[in-house]
């Protein structure tokens, strides 16, 4: 019996983490830019930092995917690290507050969220809709997922070792702090970790002497996820999670150390031991919060000059990212032009790291930070003249016809990055330092146009990319139908533009050839990215010959 119990637990918790997964896929397809401006905005104030990473992480039900979000933007200069611990505190409270709204009893959700989202996600073709569908589908799969973790969990309570097992984790709360982190690490969701805990407190028997130390030990197995999924970036990246992970464990050792003191430490916090642990864990986080946040200007400060030393090695040299063009494969078309594929999507992701803080930039960016993107566009011209040497290698050999024609097709996508590469660097970030030398603003709607603009832009970079690889018909399709709405993007921003001159309004007559210009350059970026799908959809038999319609 206790086989089958664990088979059981095991597949809900997988189930559950693949659901938390699709949730969080949803919102970063349906809104990925624009939650990433706003982590990349949340750096005025600590507490302008903290609202937006908790709002940030309820929407993605996870706060290390703001940390891993907020690690990028320290990579790139953009982001303080006092600002960026401020985001980590916030995203700590909103993963607690998504655990207090995931144990309340929404099992009567589940027939009608699967119902609306399955709809959603299979029978309308828009992309907002299917995103829509598919986070409706991942809610319910969570709920389903927590309903079978209850029903799994429940004879293990007529267990014979479970006595045994509940009397050493609670007097032995610093090996149950371990195990808590452990089971947090290996699932990866202290969210997934927390409502496992509460499951075995409420079905399985659990005492609170064991469950607490367990539930402060996930909130330190939480921050070691984020330190294992950054350990790979660069070092001024790693500082945030070093630094959460350390206001996490500390935190928790000292609440630790504090609850041991009292007799029934939960008592009037709730009814159930259950919501009693849930709303621990959300206390916690938010006294974290509120006492750490005075403290990450300093903490930051001694982090920082941590890194100034650790890297202040005279003569180390960084090394460049390797490219994927492999010379030895030139005499094999085949593997020569997956190499060359390969290349091309490093190039692609080069042209999209520009991309993205490109509003950010022309709202309020800084002359050298401005100045440091623009230098990115000397890396893609350099891959694009490898990627053209290299083909031109290969094309020395014997082709057959199909890979004579994705050789070309790979040179053209090359040659169109190279130009998106161009418009970044020289109109759009050109554009940016002119509007901070004359202290020139966009108004609030023209740049909320333009900021919708640029996130459908950034969604289509994405998709092209995944178009290259798999070179699969619907995504194509999916990626010419995107020009068309972005030519409806256009043509209501600029009528709206229009509309703001007419009425005088000061911001739009300022920033008027600014505006029209990123507009332009925004859907020229799309079309080149759009390319990719061209072929896919002429082979196919897919695309019309022109746009016109016959003459009588």
């Amino acid at each position: 019996m206790f086989a089958i119990a664990l088979i059981k637990v095991l597949g809900a918790v997988m189930l559950l983490l693949y659901a938390v997964r699709m949730v969080r896929t949803g919102f970063e397809r349906v809104s990925g830019p624009s939650l990433r401006r706003t982590i990349g905005k949340a750096s005025a104030n600590p507490v302008v930092g903290a609202v937006s990473g908790g709002a940030v992480a309820i929407l993605l039900q996870s706060a290390t995917a703001v940390a891993m979000l907020a690690a990028g933007f320290a990579a790139s200069g953009f982001m303080s690290t006092a600002a960026g611990l401020a985001i980590l505190l916030g995203a700590d409270l909103g993963s607690a507050l998504v655990v207090q709204f995931l144990s309340f009893d929404l099992s009567w959700l589940i027939p009608l969220l699967l119902a609306v989202g399955a709809w959603l996600f299979l029978k309308l073709d828009a992309r907002t809709a299917k995103q829509v569908g598919r986070i409706m589908i991942g809610i319910a799969l969570v709920l389903m997922a927590l309903q079978m973790i209850s029903e799994s969990t429940e004879p293990l309570k007529q267990a014979s070792f479970m006595p045994a097992v509940a009397g050493y984790l609670a007097s032995d709360p610093s090996t149950a702090l371990m195990i808590g982190a452990l089971l947090a690490f290996l699932v990866h969701s202290s969210v997934a970790a927390i409502l496992m805990i509460v499951t075995f407190v409420e079905k399985a028997g659990l005492p609170l002497d064991a469950a607490i130390p367990l539930v402060l030990g996930a909130n330190i197995g939480a921050g070691l996820v984020a330190l294992w999924l950054t350990r790979s970036m660069d070092l001024k990246a790693r500082l945030l999670p070093i630094g959460n992970f350390l206001f996490r464990s500390g935190g928790a050792v000292l609440a630790m150390a504090l609850l041991s003191t009292l007799e029934d430490p939960l008592t009037g916090l709730a009814t159930t031991p259950g919501q009693q642990l849930v709303t621990l864990h959300v206390l916690f986080n938010l006294l974290l919060m509120l006492c750490c946040l005075p403290l990450v200007r300093p903490v930051a400060w001694v982090l920082d000059k941590w890194t100034t030393r650790s890297t202040a090695q005279p003569g180390e040299v960084p090394l460049a990212p390797k490219s994927a063009l492999d010379p030895g494969a030139v005499t094999v078309p085949r593997l020569a032009l997956a190499s060359a594929t390969r290349e091309l999507l490093r190039m692609g992701e080069v042209v999209a790291a520009m991309a993205r803080p490109v509003i950010l930039m022309l709202e309020k960016g800084e002359k050298d930070q401005i100045q440091q993107l623009q230098k990115s566009d000397a890396t893609v011209n350099q891959i694009h003249s490898d990627i053209k040497l290299y083909i031109a290698e290969v094309s020395r050999g014997e082709l057959n016809q199909e890979d004579a024609e994705r050789s070309m097709e790979l040179v053209s996508f090359a040659v169109n990055l190279e130009r998106a590469g161009d418009l970044i660097s020289k109109n759009l970030y050109g554009l940016a330092l002119e509007l901070q030398d004359r202290k020139i603003r966009f108004s609030d709607d023209g740049l909320k146009e333009l900021s919708n603009m640029h996130d459908r832009v950034l969604a289509n970079m994405q998709l092209a990319m995944n178009v290259l690889v798999s070179g699969d018909v619907e995504s194509a399709r999916e990626l010419i139908a995107e020009k068309d709405h972005m030519r409806e993007l256009e043509r209501e921003s600029h009528a709206l533009h229009l509309e703001r001159l007419t009425s005088r309004t000061p911001e739009s007559i300022e920033s008027s050839n600014a505006h029209l210009e990123v507009m332009r350059s925004l859907k020229e970026i799309n079309s080149l990215f759009a390319a990719v799908a061209v072929p896919i959809l002429a082979e196919q038999g897919q695309l019309r010959d022109t746009r016109l319609v016959p003459a009588e």
